[in-house]
């Protein structure tokens, strides 16, 4: 098996020892060189993040924190893992810290455990709306272990309903309220959401996870001058390793740091912390800045080119990186596209609407997101192009025209190659 230039010399150990992994690696680095990344959770981290992940920090163990270990041998990962919190604390302007949680459902975990009991209970949004697994899902920790009210949209313009929140907060007296979605395409009035924690007496918690990249890019307001904790994922947007973060006032930090250690999980993935301070350093570039903008200008264009072609945009379009599209129109359900487009080499999910008649296996909508492409390098017209893409992918079964689709797919991304030589 050759050698290529973005895996480096370690490629050909490799390829020597475990022919099979090494195979693996080249068929998913040409799966994402040659297809469409529309995954609104997915995006290509830059080099140097995967040289942190690919490092020997790989092989310390080091529960606890900085000066604070429980095994020796931890001088330099402390450093990184400094340099983590610090950088992140200046980027986002927060009082505390905590780089450790391997992901963001750990991070979440570790935010229930620093502010509530089992039975307690939580407002959060629905599922069905937007919400996350960790929002109280029935199958999930959060929805067995916790009291979960949840609250949405307003049928007629699908925006988050604020009165129906505040009356569900006085009627329930619950001890948190999580604002943050996986699929929800405006923006959240944080103001608002702090006024109704006050007003109730709960913990302001903020699920950042999906666009705490816009933030960091300062392309959105920020929930850290109003919310108690936020945490988030550090892949996304954010574009560093997978991982998790929280962020507190500074009157929660013990609470935090201990609720993820030794509460919710041992030693951190020393690589992944280091990998995350080269995201966050990447992040207070000014090409990041700029990047952060453009990621919603595409996905704008591309919201609104979809409903071009026939589709509706959920909540009348997008203000972030993702998009919800209802595809009833096309008279074809999310399933069904997701496994077309799939075909054509287009990479998005099924996806429920609001007030979703179709089941959550099968879905009325699709969502797609931006960040990839963006980081790819492409732009408006492109953004148009994928959308034809995709409404021609969703509206035939013929395998020869998908082929033909997945063709034109190959072209565009030849034309905007990730870690090539």
């Amino acid at each position: 098996m050759s050698q290529t230039p973005f895996y480096g010399p370690d490629f050909e150990l490799l390829s020597q020892q475990d022919p099979d992994i090494a195979k693996v690696l080249l068929s998913e680095l040409k799966r994402q060189q040659t297809t469409l990344q529309l995954i609104a959770s997915e995006n290509f981290t830059s080099r140097a993040v995967l040289a942190a992940l690919g490092s020997t920090l790989s092989n310390k163990y080091a529960e606890g924190y900085p000066g604070k270990r429980y095994y020796g041998g931890c001088e330099e990962v402390d450093v990184a893992e400094v340099i983590a919190i610090d950088r992140a604390k200046s980027l986002f302007g927060a009082e505390h810290a905590n780089v450790q949680p391997h992901s963001g459902a750990s991070a979440n975990v570790a935010v229930y455990a620093a502010f509530t009991k089992p039975g307690d209970t939580v407002l959060a949004m629905s599922l069905p709306h937007g919400g996350h697994l960790t929002h109280g899902s029935k199958v999930n920790f959060s929805g067995k272990w916790f009291n979960i009210v949840s609250y949405g949209v307003r049928q007629e313009d699908e925006l988050i309903d604020y009165d129906e929140l505040r009356d569900l907060a006085i009627k329930n007296k619950p001890k948190m309220i999580c604002s943050g979605a996986t699929a929800y395409p405006s923006l959240i009035d944080f103001k608002k959401v702090r006024e109704i924690c006050d007003e109730v007496g709960a913990i302001m918690w903020v699920d950042a996870a999906h666009f705490i990249g816009l933030v960091a890019g300062k392309a959105i307001p920020s929930p850290v001058p109003y919310a108690d904790v936020v945490s988030f994922t550090t892949h996304k947007v954010l574009r560093g390793p997978r991982g998790g973060m929280i962020l507190s006032k500074a009157e929660h930090a013990q609470a935090i740091d201990k609720a993820v250690f030794p509460g919710m999980q041992g030693g951190p993935i020393m690589s992944a912390v280091a990998g995350k301070a080269i995201a966050l350093k990447e992040c207070a570039e000014p090409a990041y800045q700029r990047y952060a903008k453009d990621v919603i200008a595409n996905c704008k264009v591309l919201a609104k080119s979809l409903e071009d072609e026939g589709m509706r945009a959920v909540s009348g379009g997008t203000e972030t990186h993702l998009a919800l599209i209802d595809i009833r129109n096309t008279k074809v359900n999310g399933k069904v596209a997701d496994e077309r487009c799939g075909l054509a080499g287009i990479v998005l999910n099924k996806n429920a609407i609001p007030f979703d008649p179709e089941s959550p296996a099968v879905t009325s909508g699709i969502r797609v997101g931006s960040p990839a492409t963006t980081t790819q390098g492409m732009g408006p017209n492109e953004m148009k192009s994928i959308a034809s893409l995709i409404a021609r992918a969703i509206a035939t079964d013929d395998q020869k025209k998908l082929s033909a689709i997945r063709g034109e797919v190959q072209a565009l991304t030849a034309r905007f190659p990730i870690y090539s030589a």
